[in-house]
Protein backbone atom coordinates (compact mmCIF):
# COMPACT_ATOMS: atom_id res chain seq x y z
CA UNK A 1 0.00 0.00 0.00
CA UNK A 2 0.85 3.61 -0.69
CA UNK A 3 -0.06 6.41 1.40
CA UNK A 4 0.45 10.10 1.40
CA UNK A 5 0.70 12.73 4.62
CA UNK A 6 -1.96 15.02 4.88
CA UNK A 7 -0.16 18.76 5.01
CA UNK A 8 -0.32 20.78 8.08
CA UNK A 9 -1.61 17.14 9.79
CA UNK A 10 -0.03 14.70 11.69
CA UNK A 11 -2.24 11.83 9.55
CA UNK A 12 -1.00 9.31 7.03
CA UNK A 13 -3.82 8.11 4.73
CA UNK A 14 -3.26 5.04 2.49
CA UNK A 15 -4.14 6.23 -1.25
CA UNK A 16 -7.43 4.00 -1.39
CA UNK A 17 -9.34 4.03 1.10
CA UNK A 18 -13.15 1.99 1.46
CA UNK A 19 -16.33 4.06 1.04
CA UNK A 20 -19.19 2.94 2.76
CA UNK A 21 -22.27 3.89 1.09
CA UNK A 22 -23.13 0.75 0.04
CA UNK A 23 -22.92 -0.56 3.80
CA UNK A 24 -26.17 -1.56 5.37
CA UNK A 25 -28.03 -1.30 1.74
CA UNK A 26 -26.63 -3.03 -1.16
CA UNK A 27 -24.18 -4.90 1.31
CA UNK A 28 -24.41 -7.16 3.73
CA UNK A 29 -23.27 -6.88 7.75
CA UNK A 30 -21.30 -10.01 7.07
CA UNK A 31 -19.89 -8.81 2.93
CA UNK A 32 -19.25 -5.62 5.34
CA UNK A 33 -16.98 -7.26 7.55
CA UNK A 34 -14.97 -9.31 4.83
CA UNK A 35 -14.36 -6.35 2.84
CA UNK A 36 -12.99 -4.22 5.37
CA UNK A 37 -10.74 -7.64 7.28
CA UNK A 38 -9.24 -7.57 3.96
CA UNK A 39 -8.98 -3.62 3.50
CA UNK A 40 -7.14 -3.22 6.58
CA UNK A 41 -4.83 -6.60 5.90
CA UNK A 42 -4.28 -4.99 2.35
CA UNK A 43 -2.74 -1.48 4.72
CA UNK A 44 -5.93 0.65 3.91
CA UNK A 45 -6.63 2.44 6.87
CA UNK A 46 -9.17 5.26 5.76
CA UNK A 47 -12.64 4.64 5.66
CA UNK A 48 -15.02 7.39 4.73
CA UNK A 49 -18.85 7.50 5.55
CA UNK A 50 -21.63 9.55 6.31
CA UNK A 51 -24.11 10.40 8.75
CA UNK A 52 -26.87 9.81 6.09
CA UNK A 53 -25.73 6.86 4.59
CA UNK A 54 -26.83 4.31 3.66
CA UNK A 55 -27.81 5.22 -0.18
CA UNK A 56 -30.34 5.97 -1.69
CA UNK A 57 -30.86 7.22 1.71
CA UNK A 58 -34.14 6.49 3.60
CA UNK A 59 -35.26 6.46 7.23
CA UNK A 60 -35.70 2.30 7.75
CA UNK A 61 -31.77 2.42 6.77
CA UNK A 62 -30.35 6.04 7.93
CA UNK A 63 -26.87 5.43 9.74
CA UNK A 64 -26.57 2.21 9.61
CA UNK A 65 -23.46 2.34 7.41
CA UNK A 66 -21.86 4.31 10.57
CA UNK A 67 -23.54 1.78 12.39
CA UNK A 68 -21.86 -1.30 10.79
CA UNK A 69 -18.18 0.39 10.75
CA UNK A 70 -18.52 0.59 14.59
CA UNK A 71 -19.32 -2.88 14.83
CA UNK A 72 -16.02 -3.79 13.10
CA UNK A 73 -13.94 -1.45 15.07
CA UNK A 74 -15.19 -2.58 18.37
CA UNK A 75 -15.25 -6.29 17.58
CA UNK A 76 -11.85 -6.31 15.60
CA UNK A 77 -10.40 -4.19 18.26
CA UNK A 78 -8.84 -2.43 15.33
CA UNK A 79 -9.31 2.05 16.33
CA UNK A 80 -5.72 2.42 16.19
CA UNK A 81 -5.08 1.37 12.69
CA UNK A 82 -8.15 3.07 10.87
CA UNK A 83 -8.82 6.78 10.39
CA UNK A 84 -12.22 7.21 9.91
CA UNK A 85 -14.00 10.32 8.22
CA UNK A 86 -17.48 10.96 7.79
CA UNK A 87 -19.40 13.97 6.66
CA UNK A 88 -22.44 15.83 8.06
CA UNK A 89 -25.14 16.56 5.90
CA UNK A 90 -26.18 20.29 4.66
CA UNK A 91 -29.42 22.14 3.88
CA UNK A 92 -28.83 22.02 0.60
CA UNK A 93 -31.13 20.68 -1.95
CA UNK A 94 -29.81 17.57 -3.03
CA UNK A 95 -32.49 15.89 -5.30
CA UNK A 96 -33.40 13.31 -3.55
CA UNK A 97 -37.76 14.40 -3.39
CA UNK A 98 -39.79 16.29 -1.34
CA UNK A 99 -38.70 14.43 2.00
CA UNK A 100 -35.42 16.43 2.16
CA UNK A 101 -33.70 13.98 4.79
CA UNK A 102 -36.27 14.71 7.74
CA UNK A 103 -34.89 11.69 9.40
CA UNK A 104 -31.90 13.79 9.78
CA UNK A 105 -32.43 16.31 12.74
CA UNK A 106 -36.08 17.35 11.27
CA UNK A 107 -34.67 18.27 7.59
CA UNK A 108 -34.67 20.69 5.09
CA UNK A 109 -33.60 24.33 6.69
CA UNK A 110 -33.17 22.47 10.14
CA UNK A 111 -29.74 21.01 8.45
CA UNK A 112 -27.85 24.35 8.78
CA UNK A 113 -23.73 24.30 9.93
CA UNK A 114 -24.15 26.50 13.40
CA UNK A 115 -23.04 24.88 16.31
CA UNK A 116 -26.02 22.62 17.66
CA UNK A 117 -26.60 20.88 14.38
CA UNK A 118 -22.50 20.56 13.94
CA UNK A 119 -22.33 19.45 17.75
CA UNK A 120 -25.48 16.90 17.11
CA UNK A 121 -24.48 15.67 14.04
CA UNK A 122 -21.10 14.82 15.64
CA UNK A 123 -22.41 13.28 19.17
CA UNK A 124 -24.98 11.26 17.14
CA UNK A 125 -22.29 9.85 14.66
CA UNK A 126 -20.27 8.87 17.44
CA UNK A 127 -22.57 7.57 18.92
CA UNK A 128 -23.18 5.47 15.81
CA UNK A 129 -19.35 4.32 15.50
CA UNK A 130 -19.17 3.93 19.13
CA UNK A 131 -15.93 6.04 19.08
CA UNK A 132 -14.78 8.61 21.61
CA UNK A 133 -13.71 10.68 18.61
CA UNK A 134 -13.82 11.34 14.67
CA UNK A 135 -10.29 11.83 12.65
CA UNK A 136 -11.93 14.28 9.84
CA UNK A 137 -15.38 14.97 9.79
CA UNK A 138 -16.20 16.94 6.53
CA UNK A 139 -19.23 19.11 5.27
CA UNK A 140 -21.02 16.72 2.52
CA UNK A 141 -21.93 19.73 0.58
CA UNK A 142 -21.98 23.93 0.75
CA UNK A 143 -24.91 25.25 2.91
CA UNK A 144 -25.98 28.25 0.53
CA UNK A 145 -26.99 27.03 -3.56
CA UNK A 146 -24.12 26.07 -5.52
CA UNK A 147 -23.73 23.61 -8.43
CA UNK A 148 -23.98 20.53 -7.46
CA UNK A 149 -22.10 16.97 -9.34
CA UNK A 150 -23.86 17.43 -12.72
CA UNK A 151 -23.59 21.41 -13.20
CA UNK A 152 -20.54 24.14 -13.23
CA UNK A 153 -22.85 26.61 -13.96
CA UNK A 154 -23.73 29.53 -10.67
CA UNK A 155 -26.78 31.18 -10.79
CA UNK A 156 -27.08 34.14 -8.41
CA UNK A 157 -30.30 34.07 -6.64
CA UNK A 158 -31.20 37.52 -5.09
CA UNK A 159 -33.10 35.94 -3.16
CA UNK A 160 -31.77 33.78 -1.39
CA UNK A 161 -31.36 32.67 2.13
CA UNK A 162 -28.72 33.37 4.14
CA UNK A 163 -26.26 30.77 5.45
CA UNK A 164 -23.64 30.00 7.97
CA UNK A 165 -21.14 32.31 7.98
CA UNK A 166 -18.15 30.70 7.32
CA UNK A 167 -16.28 32.13 10.27
CA UNK A 168 -18.87 30.67 12.27
CA UNK A 169 -18.62 26.93 10.95
CA UNK A 170 -15.06 26.89 11.42
CA UNK A 171 -14.96 28.57 15.05
CA UNK A 172 -17.40 25.48 15.80
CA UNK A 173 -15.70 23.44 14.05
CA UNK A 174 -12.75 24.13 16.03
CA UNK A 175 -14.77 24.18 19.93
CA UNK A 176 -15.49 20.31 18.88
CA UNK A 177 -11.99 20.35 18.00
CA UNK A 178 -10.85 21.74 21.67
CA UNK A 179 -13.36 19.30 23.23
CA UNK A 180 -11.60 15.99 21.71
CA UNK A 181 -14.67 14.97 19.78
CA UNK A 182 -13.06 15.96 16.40
CA UNK A 183 -9.25 15.81 15.23
CA UNK A 184 -9.43 17.61 11.53
CA UNK A 185 -11.71 19.60 9.36
CA UNK A 186 -12.70 18.44 5.64
CA UNK A 187 -14.63 19.80 2.99
CA UNK A 188 -16.98 18.22 0.16
CA UNK A 189 -18.48 19.29 -2.94
CA UNK A 190 -17.01 22.81 -2.41
CA UNK A 191 -16.45 25.41 -5.12
CA UNK A 192 -13.53 27.33 -5.72
CA UNK A 193 -14.26 30.13 -4.36
CA UNK A 194 -16.08 28.21 -1.20
CA UNK A 195 -12.70 26.32 -0.60
CA UNK A 196 -10.41 29.08 -0.50
CA UNK A 197 -12.80 31.09 1.55
CA UNK A 198 -11.97 28.47 4.30
CA UNK A 199 -8.52 28.25 3.86
CA UNK A 200 -8.13 31.66 4.06
CA UNK A 201 -9.86 31.72 7.28
CA UNK A 202 -8.29 29.05 8.25
CA UNK A 203 -4.86 31.00 8.50
CA UNK A 204 -6.34 33.09 10.53
CA UNK A 205 -8.44 34.13 13.80
CA UNK A 206 -7.28 30.62 15.11
CA UNK A 207 -10.02 28.89 13.01
CA UNK A 208 -9.33 25.14 11.81
CA UNK A 209 -7.61 25.42 8.57
CA UNK A 210 -9.64 22.02 5.97
CA UNK A 211 -6.86 19.42 5.86
CA UNK A 212 -8.36 17.81 2.62
CA UNK A 213 -11.06 18.24 0.35
CA UNK A 214 -13.61 15.88 -1.07
CA UNK A 215 -15.15 15.83 -5.09
CA UNK A 216 -16.18 13.32 -7.76
CA UNK A 217 -13.40 12.99 -10.00
CA UNK A 218 -13.22 10.48 -13.06
CA UNK A 219 -12.39 10.21 -16.57
CA UNK A 220 -15.78 11.40 -17.12
CA UNK A 221 -15.88 14.52 -14.97
CA UNK A 222 -12.47 16.43 -14.49
CA UNK A 223 -14.09 19.98 -13.32
CA UNK A 224 -12.34 19.93 -10.37
CA UNK A 225 -9.15 20.52 -12.93
CA UNK A 226 -10.65 23.85 -14.10
CA UNK A 227 -10.52 25.72 -10.69
CA UNK A 228 -9.79 23.67 -7.74
CA UNK A 229 -6.63 22.07 -8.54
CA UNK A 230 -4.50 25.18 -8.62
CA UNK A 231 -6.30 26.01 -4.96
CA UNK A 232 -5.96 22.33 -4.10
CA UNK A 233 -1.80 22.19 -4.67
CA UNK A 234 -0.70 25.80 -3.89
CA UNK A 235 -2.68 25.64 -0.68
CA UNK A 236 -1.71 22.67 0.30
CA UNK A 237 -5.24 20.53 0.64
CA UNK A 238 -5.11 17.84 -1.16
CA UNK A 239 -8.40 15.59 -2.71
CA UNK A 240 -10.16 13.16 -1.36
CA UNK A 241 -11.75 11.70 -4.66
CA UNK A 242 -15.12 9.32 -4.78
CA UNK A 243 -16.65 8.36 -8.03
CA UNK A 244 -13.44 7.58 -9.67
CA UNK A 245 -15.20 4.81 -11.48
CA UNK A 246 -18.15 7.35 -12.58
CA UNK A 247 -20.68 5.01 -10.72
CA UNK A 248 -19.35 1.76 -12.08
CA UNK A 249 -19.84 3.58 -15.55
CA UNK A 250 -16.11 2.64 -15.96
CA UNK A 251 -16.33 -0.69 -15.83
CA UNK A 252 -18.40 -0.88 -19.38
CA UNK A 253 -20.32 -2.97 -17.12
CA UNK A 254 -23.56 -0.52 -18.78
CA UNK A 255 -22.79 -0.30 -22.26
CA UNK A 256 -25.45 -0.85 -24.69
CA UNK A 257 -28.05 -0.09 -21.86
CA UNK A 258 -27.50 -2.53 -20.05
CA UNK A 259 -28.51 -2.93 -16.38
CA UNK A 260 -26.81 -5.77 -14.44
CA UNK A 261 -28.69 -7.32 -11.56
CA UNK A 262 -27.92 -5.88 -8.41
CA UNK A 263 -25.58 -2.84 -9.78
CA UNK A 264 -26.51 0.56 -8.66
CA UNK A 265 -27.98 2.12 -11.54
CA UNK A 266 -30.46 -0.96 -11.72
CA UNK A 267 -31.78 -0.33 -7.89
CA UNK A 268 -31.42 3.19 -7.51
CA UNK A 269 -34.81 5.16 -7.96
CA UNK A 270 -35.03 7.29 -11.43
CA UNK A 271 -32.57 8.00 -14.20
CA UNK A 272 -29.27 9.25 -13.28
CA UNK A 273 -28.42 11.92 -16.47
CA UNK A 274 -25.45 12.35 -14.99
CA UNK A 275 -23.44 8.96 -16.37
CA UNK A 276 -26.08 8.20 -18.74
CA UNK A 277 -25.74 10.32 -21.84
CA UNK A 278 -24.73 9.88 -25.18
CA UNK A 279 -22.20 12.16 -24.49
CA UNK A 280 -20.96 9.45 -21.75
CA UNK A 281 -21.50 6.58 -23.85
CA UNK A 282 -19.14 8.08 -26.55
CA UNK A 283 -16.38 8.68 -24.11
CA UNK A 284 -16.56 5.05 -22.37
CA UNK A 285 -15.84 3.57 -26.08
CA UNK A 286 -12.92 5.35 -26.86
CA UNK A 287 -11.45 5.24 -23.34
CA UNK A 288 -11.94 1.28 -23.66
CA UNK A 289 -10.00 1.44 -26.70
CA UNK A 290 -7.55 3.39 -25.16
CA UNK A 291 -7.09 0.82 -22.39
CA UNK A 292 -7.03 -2.52 -24.56
CA UNK A 293 -4.28 -0.23 -26.89
CA UNK A 294 -2.18 -0.48 -23.62
CA UNK A 295 -3.10 -4.06 -22.01
CA UNK A 296 -5.17 -2.51 -19.70
CA UNK A 297 -9.11 -2.95 -18.50
CA UNK A 298 -11.12 0.16 -18.71
CA UNK A 299 -11.60 -0.38 -14.84
CA UNK A 300 -7.42 -0.23 -13.78
CA UNK A 301 -6.98 2.64 -16.20
CA UNK A 302 -9.54 5.04 -14.72
CA UNK A 303 -8.63 4.12 -11.18
CA UNK A 304 -4.88 4.51 -12.24
CA UNK A 305 -5.50 7.89 -13.70
CA UNK A 306 -6.71 8.91 -10.74
CA UNK A 307 -4.09 8.31 -8.29
CA UNK A 308 -1.70 10.16 -10.74
CA UNK A 309 -2.78 13.15 -10.61
CA UNK A 310 -0.59 15.62 -8.65
CA UNK A 311 -3.43 16.32 -6.17
CA UNK A 312 -4.43 13.56 -4.72
CA UNK A 313 -4.27 12.35 -1.13
CA UNK A 314 -6.80 9.21 -1.24
CA UNK A 315 -9.46 7.69 -3.85
CA UNK A 316 -12.47 6.33 -2.45
CA UNK A 317 -13.70 2.50 -3.32
CA UNK A 318 -17.33 2.42 -4.03
CA UNK A 319 -16.73 -1.30 -3.65
CA UNK A 320 -20.02 -3.88 -2.77
CA UNK A 321 -17.96 -6.83 -2.28
CA UNK A 322 -15.05 -8.12 -1.86
CA UNK A 323 -13.85 -8.94 -4.76
CA UNK A 324 -14.22 -5.83 -6.18
CA UNK A 325 -12.01 -4.94 -3.37
CA UNK A 326 -9.31 -7.37 -4.38
CA UNK A 327 -9.48 -5.77 -8.24
CA UNK A 328 -8.95 -2.69 -6.86
CA UNK A 329 -5.85 -3.68 -4.56
CA UNK A 330 -4.46 -5.82 -8.06
CA UNK A 331 -4.36 -2.58 -9.61
CA UNK A 332 -2.57 0.10 -7.48
CA UNK A 333 0.99 -0.93 -9.40
CA UNK A 334 -0.93 0.23 -12.55
CA UNK A 335 1.25 3.50 -14.32
CA UNK A 336 -0.06 6.07 -16.60
CA UNK A 337 2.75 6.96 -18.93
CA UNK A 338 3.11 10.05 -20.66
CA UNK A 339 2.03 8.84 -24.10
CA UNK A 340 -0.81 6.89 -21.97
CA UNK A 341 -1.99 9.98 -20.52
CA UNK A 342 -1.58 12.30 -24.08
CA UNK A 343 -4.09 9.86 -25.12
CA UNK A 344 -6.33 10.06 -22.54
CA UNK A 345 -6.28 14.10 -22.80
CA UNK A 346 -7.22 13.77 -26.61
CA UNK A 347 -10.28 12.36 -25.34
CA UNK A 348 -11.00 15.04 -22.95
CA UNK A 349 -10.32 18.10 -24.66
CA UNK A 350 -12.71 16.51 -27.57
CA UNK A 351 -15.38 15.38 -25.13
CA UNK A 352 -14.51 17.51 -21.93
CA UNK A 353 -16.34 16.08 -18.91
CA UNK A 354 -19.31 14.51 -21.02
CA UNK A 355 -20.60 13.58 -17.04
CA UNK A 356 -22.03 17.33 -16.11
CA UNK A 357 -24.16 17.30 -19.33
CA UNK A 358 -27.25 15.14 -18.37
CA UNK A 359 -30.14 16.13 -16.79
CA UNK A 360 -29.53 14.74 -13.26
CA UNK A 361 -32.97 13.38 -10.90
CA UNK A 362 -30.93 12.82 -7.91
CA UNK A 363 -27.72 14.17 -6.19
CA UNK A 364 -26.75 11.40 -3.34
CA UNK A 365 -22.57 11.18 -3.73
Amino acid sequence: MKYSVLPGADLRLSKLAVGSMTFGEQTSRSETFDILDEAIAAGINLIDTAEMYPVYPRLETFGDSERLIGDFVRLRGCRDKVVVATKIASCNEIGIGASRLKWIRGGGQSLRFDFKNLSTAVHDSLKRLQMDYIDIIQLHWPERKVPLTDSIDYEYNEGEESWTPFEEVLGSLGRLIDQGLVRFVGISNETPWGLSKYLNLGLSNELPRPALTQNSYNLLNRTFDAGLAEISLREQCPLLAYSPLAGGRLTGKYLNNARPDGARYSVWPGPDGRYHNQGVNEAISKYSEIAARYNLTLTDMSWAFVLSRPFIASMILGVKHKSQLQKALASIDVRISEELKSEIDLVHQSNPNPAITGVLSHRIE
